[in-house]
């Protein structure tokens, strides 16, 4: 069984009986959602009900008519012969987007006090507005991802005494031991490959069978396909399939930033906007998008038309670049261009973290891979696969240009930490350790 960051957090609500909201588990398809809630109420021993709109859509014309608590009680208690106890039972919905007005109404639910509810489902096919609409403070949510780099870490064995160790290393901008670097770097490179998703994940812990994982990573993003071709409007099918199938294309090429002419000659970025969106709202895929200027606010910079678009989980990516490739990848072959597959899993790890992410190119500046906002600065980063992680002019110029305010930069690389003026050269592996902890402060009352 794997060992997730959410799971805190959903033992956390179950065990409030005070939380006056529902919960709402939110993410992709096959990010565990269901696995982990499930452990959870067995965990915490909690008297619940669960049901799948997808594995029993025989519920949903049931659930379309439901207003009341009472009529959801009844009808639940019916068809799935179990006995709801006031105060005490869970209703557990997954693949809740099946009858997305559910959400909704979870405020009349909430609000009529005598049951719990745990609401699950991905975001193919989620209308996001209507997600949205519920009333602030009816809804909880999680939202989860594919595993990131630090919980791969814990999965695969490694003593929470060690992530310390590289957390205070990090913190402290201190050299590691480099037997530890050099075994880090050997989990860092199993990850590109095996990537995040949990079942890809488990089979390798259990394992270590490549051939296995990769079966499943197949299974995975055809199932994804499927997913485009069931959630989506007939005209716009196979627009998000091609999309999809580019990013790995895409992300080869020199600056990595998506040519919507390669989908189709002369398309123009209003044709494919929708789709761009479509996926990354869905979870499967991560826009990168371009910043006009390196400077706090980011988002007020944005160019949307401008983009880079990297895969939600790096196993996934690696998967469809084929048996060669990976294999290089893991005998560490340092002939192989892996600048994008390194950025990928830099990208994944810092949207799992919260931050949007920007990328900047100017034809005086240069080019810098990822831009975010840590604290109240923006931190420019460039991700090194080579051997010259010391040459990069963008960062350089970036930082020196008073203009900006650049306070810090990072360089991510198979290195050791080290830093030089406002550069701080990382291992690329200690993207796990960026993140925004400045919280904004509770405000005394005027008198």
């Amino acid at each position: 069984m794997l060992t997730r960051k959410a799971e805190r957090r959903i033992i956390d609500w179950i065990q409030n009986r005070e939380e006056k909201s529902a919960l709402l588990v939110s993410g992709a398809r096959q990010v565990g959602k269901t696995w982990l809630i499930r452990e959870c109420l067995e965990k915490t021993e909690s008297q619940f009900l669960e049901i799948n709109l997808i594995a029993e859509p025989e519920l949903i014309p049931v659930l379309e008519k439901v207003r009341t608590v009472d009529d959801l009680i009844v009808n639940l208690s019916a068809s799935q012969n179990f006995h709801f106890e006031k105060g005490k039972t869970i209703l557990f919905i997954d693949e809740v987007q099946e009858v997305k007005e559910l959400v909704t109404r979870i405020k009349f639910f909430v609000d009529e006090g005598s049951f719990r509810y745990i609401l699950s489902g991905s975001l193919l096919g989620i209308e996001l507005k209507s997600l949205r609409s519920a009333p602030i403070g009816y809804l909880s949510e999680i939202t989860m991802f594919p595993l990131d780099f630090e919980e791969f870490l814990v999965n695969s064995g490694v003593q929470e005494t060690t992530i310390q160790y590289l957390s205070d290393c990090f913190c402290r901008r201190k050299a590691l031991e480099e037997l530890v670097h050099q075994k880090m770097m050997k989990h860092f490179v199993r990850y590109l490959v095996i990537g995040g998703m949990p079942a890809a994940v488990q089979e390798y812990v259990n394992s270590f069978d490549v051939a296995k994982v990769n079966e499943i990573q197949r299974n995975i993003i055809e199932l994804y396909k499927l997913d485009f071709t069931k959630y989506e409007e007939e005209n716009r099918k196979l627009m998000l399939i091609a999309v999809y199938q580019q990013i790995a294309s895409q992300l080869l090429k020199q600056n990595r930033r998506f040519f919507y002419q390669d989908l189709q000659k002369g398309l123009r970025f209003e044709r494919v906007e929708d789709s761009f969106l479509w996926l990354a709202s869905a979870g499967v895929a991560i826009p990168v998008y371009n910043a006009t200027e390196p400077r706090v606010a980011l988002n007020q910079n944005k160019k949307s038309s401008l983009l880079k678009l990297y895969s939600s989980d790096v196993g996934l990516l690696t998967c469809q670049y084929g048996n060669a490739v990976r294999m290089n990848i893991l005998m560490e072959d340092r002939h192989v261009n892996l600048g994008g597959i390194y950025e990928n899993a830099v990208a994944q790890e810092l949207n799992a973290h919260g931050f949007p992410l920007y990328y900047y190119n100017s034809h005086k500046q240069g080019e810098l891979d990822f831009v975010i906002e840590k604290g109240f600065s923006a931190i420019p980063l460039e991700i090194k696969s080579g051997k010259d992680y010391r040459i990069h002019s963008a960062i350089s110029n970036v930082s020196g240009n008073p203009e900006y305010g650049i306070q810090e930069a990072y360089v991510l690389a198979n290195t050791n930490i080290f830093q030089e003026g406002k550069i701080t050269y990382l291992p690329v592996y200690m993207a796990m350790f960026i993140q925004d902890d400045v919280k904004l402060p509770i405000l005394e009352p005027i008198g």
